[in-house]
């Protein structure tokens, strides 16, 4: 929304047509002399022999999964194995344009990929180069192994079968494959070579390729990032969102020069006219041809074209030809590459959906036998040499295979020796130091007016006669969260920030504001509406090491965003066995007064994903102090804020806010008041009306309630409850999400178990009701309030100090939940 892009009605309203540019459809028509002084006939015949490579190791899966045995060794592999038996010329073509620095993200179906781009990478590498990457890895362990079990040879020869044998090891879920077994067959990677995670989300490289390719245009890191992905994900939203977003306008005319221009991302569709068993082509899409759908994304068409994927030198010509493009600013792009797959979708894909006839007229289209035959006709190869060259091939894999089913060579993982392994590699649980200086030359922070009038307000919220200031005079909760970000903006060069309208507006809820007089587009600017890409994109951009913190405006966008947040964000680190770090921060803020579909509380659904921190202050003291601990942190963390708490100001914390920088740390509840009768814990917002209660409790009742702040639900240590729980005998958990399968409910069944000793009374949980968040004006019927609290204390922890219900929630809680309320 910057001013300066006027939107000109006599420009908008006039009468024009839409121009399209032409698509080009199999364009390719290179003579195979040029291609030759090109590239030279030696690498002509290693695309042949790598398309072999790929093509053997798929037929190995598929013997393990079909029969049990390959080449007379018999394993029982247990995992997938999705093929793509027929798309070589793809994968080698595009990898024979693509430079070692350039990084490729792959699907589910992405083992050729992979070995694709891993081999070429061998052949590009200097041998000093490889063989430190060698010695590098797991402390050259897999090295090692290697060369005691599949003999010696020069360094590619040995890079080879190193990535063979990290690839399948992986995939069999070894503790030397290359991700420690974490990963498997459609989450495999080795980011030395360039092949970073294949996903096993249908389009879900799409936005991760994105943000990789802006981290390489804002961190100088160079070279392109590639989005593999298969035809059926042209029907995937994120997919659109991820090209919209490679596409935006800004990026090439109102980013800094240097920055500017398209993102370096190339979208190659593997279009092998099936996604499942679905057709693409006449049944479930209603392109004719795929690169259609560029023309939808921007003037340029994504400089889209449907390439032949049987020939793998018309793939490279298309992609080396994109590539520069790219590498110009003139990003995205896309390709339509036609191939086909011979195999099924999966192991149990009985081929029923296609006819004999047309998998027989393929097969006459397969890229290996093609492209055999054009290096025969041009005197490259012959018959005894192709034989040599598919002997040798196999032989390479039959040791390969041989060393990866022997536990001796590819351990499996021990879980039993380590039952807490995996959980080990859920966060890194480090952290950055941020240098004492600001850093990147950004303006005096001063020069913002926000900053200047944060100078003149009070950090604390009530006066010198204890009234409440107004938080027009007195540090709120969003200028706390303000001070964090400033501090880590100007101090930390590679963090960015973006979401719907975070620059100008200053983020919907005016947290942002005054930001944007001081950082420039490329470190914070407005996102499409498209919650998937904003957090992909993030993803990516941390995987290629920079940090983010993007923010969705409402808790309950969340749902449009659902698979980047919780399969994407929450998994990475875990799958890669902590070689990738996520430090990713996605600030959510919760809502109230806009009724069922932008009020409700979903921090518990969020903590039931594993791999996720997070948190949800209550107060600007632990606002600033735990945001800047999660703009620190090398783990991803879900940041929640409530939108009726953004203009409350610090009365709990004696001192009020400091004005200096500070972190607390994470997992920490805080005793808000001490008591010694019952202990409420409360989550967020619901804080205050436990402030409240407490006060009543005290002056009509006769009951000291300890108040205390769980600040954080993941993590989460339980020692400071169990000893308040230990002095009072009684709990109250209170916060504002639906008590049905609430964060509070997980709490409750730990102190139960923990401190059932010290316990007078069953923990008992207040949330809202199974029910809609209704509007404004029926909020207080919902959300607990400190008369609710009240209730329940004298009702159900402390019967003897039962007076009459003065909130409405004494319903039969068996009867709600039998109606399932």
């Amino acid at each position: 929304m910057p001013k300066e892009l006027f939107v000109d009605p006599l420009l908008m309203r006039k009468a024009a047509r839409l121009q399209f540019p032409d698509i080009q459809i199999h364009a390719y028509a290179t003579p195979l002399a040029e291609e030759r002084q090109r590239y030279g006939d030696e690498t002509l015949l290693r695309v042949l022999r790598d398309m072999m490579v790929v093509r053997e190791f798929e037929t190995m899966l598929g013997a393990f999964k079909g029969q049990g045995a390959y080449s007379g060794i018999e394993f029982l592999y247990k995992g997938p194995a999705h093929l793509s038996i027929g798309q070589e010329g793809a994968a080698v073509g595009a990898s024979l344009a693509l430079e070692p620095g350039d990084h490729v993200f792959g699907s589910h179906r992405s083992h050729g990929e992979f070995i694709a781009k891993g081999l070429a990478a061998i052949a590009g590498l200097e041998p000093a180069a490889l063989q430190a990457i060698m010695e590098e890895h797991q402390g050259g362990a897999l090295l090692k192994t290697v060369e005691t079990h599949l003999g010696g040879g020069d360094e590619k020869t040995t890079a080879e079968k190193f990535l063979l044998l990290g690839l399948l090891a992986e995939i069999f879920m070894r503790a030397n494959g290359f991700n420690g077994g974490m990963g498997g067959s459609m989450h495999a990677f080795f980011l030395p070579f360039g092949a970073y995670p294949n996903n096993a989300i249908v389009g879900a490289s799409a936005g991760i390729a994105t943000g990789s390719a802006m981290r390489k245009r804002l961190g100088g890191n160079g070279g392109i990032s590639v989005a593999y992905a298969g035809d059926g994900s042209t029907g995937c939203g994120p997919v659109w969102e991820a090209m919209n977003f490679a596409s935006m306008a800004q990026l090439s005319g109102l980013w800094p020069e240097e920055h500017r221009g398209g993102l370096p991302v190339l979208f190659c569709f593997n279009n092998n006219f099936y996604a499942m068993g679905g057709q693409t082509i006449g049944e479930t899409a209603g392109w004719d041809r795929l690169s259609r759908i560029g023309a939808g994304i921007n003037p340029s068409a994504m400089h889209a074209e449907t390439v032949d994927g049987a020939n793998p030198l018309a793939v490279a010509d298309a992609v080396a030809r994109k590539r520069a493009l790219l590498v110009e600013g003139k990003g995205p792009g896309l390709l339509d590459i036609e191939c086909y797959r011979f195999s099924g979708h999966s192991t149990t894909d009985a081929n029923v959906y296609r006819s004999r006839d047309e998998l027989k007229a393929w097969e006459a289209n397969d890229p290996i036998v093609l492209f055999a035959a054009t290096l025969k006709e041009a005197g490259i190869l012959d018959d005894a040499a192709e034989a040599e060259m598919r002997d040798g091939v196999a032989g390479l894999m039959r040791g390969v295979t041989q060393a990866a089913v022997d536990p001796a060579i590819a351990p499996p993982v021990d879980i039993r020796k380590d039952p807490t392994l995996i959980g080990k590699l859920m966060f890194s649980n480090t952290a950055i130091e941020l240098p004492a200086e600001p850093q990147g030359g950004l303006p005096d922070p001063t020069t913002s007016s926000r900053v200047r009038q944060l100078a003149k307000k009070a950090r604390y919220g009530l006066d010198e006669n204890g009234e409440r200031h107004s938080p027009m005079r007195a540090v709120t909760i969003r200028d706390a969260l303000f001070e964090s970000l400033l501090h880590h903006f100007t101090h930390d060069p590679s963090l960015i920030g973006y979401g719907e309208e975070c620059r100008e507006w200053g983020g919907a809820f005016g947290v942002y504001r005054g930001l944007s007089d001081i950082l420039p587009y490329d470190r914070l600017f407005n996102s499409p509406i498209s919650e998937a890409a904003i957090v992909a994109t993030a993803v990516g951009y941390a995987m290629e090491g920079g940090r983010a913190v993007v923010e969705l405006m409402y808790t309950d966008f969340i749902g449009r965003a659902g698979d980047e947040i919780f399969n994407q964000m929450a998994k990475w680190q875990s799958m890669s066995a902590g070689m990738l770090k996520l430090p990713v921060v996605l600030r959510c803020a919760t809502g109230s007064k806009y009724g069922a579909q932008h009020s409700q509380d979903w921090s518990g659904l969020v903590a039931h994903i594993p791999g996720l921190k997070v948190v949800y202050p209550a107060t600007p003291y632990d606002a600033k102090g735990l945001l800047a601990t999660a703009l620190s942190s090398n783990d991803p963390v879900v940041f929640f804020e409530s939108q009726r708490l953004y203009d409350a100001m610090e009365t709990v914390h004696e001192g009020g806010v400091p004005t200096e920088y500070y972190q607390l740390p994470f997992g920490v509840p805080d005793v808000k008041r001490e008591g010694t009768d019952v202990t409420i814990l409360t989550i967020g917002p619901s804080l205050y009306p436990a402030l409240a209660a407490a006060e009543t409790l005290a002056s009509e009742r006769g009951v000291s309630a300890e108040i205390i702040d769980a600040r954080s639900l993941v993590p989460f240590d339980y020692e400071t409850v169990l000893k308040s729980v230990k002095k009072t005998g009684r709990i109250l958990l209170v916060s504002e999400a639906s008590e049905r399968g609430s964060f509070l409910m997980t709490l409750a069944a730990n102190i139960g178990r923990y401190g059932h000793g010290d316990l007078a009374a069953a923990p008992r949980v207040l949330g809202s009701p199974n029910w809609i968040v209704p509007g404004a004006e029926m909020e207080s019927t919902y959300f607990p309030q400190a008369h609710d609290i009240v209730d329940i204390v004298c009702s159900e922890l402390m019967p003897e100090k039962n007076t009459d219900w003065q909130g409405l929630r004494n319903w039969d809680g068996l009867d709600m939940s039998r109606r399932g309320l």
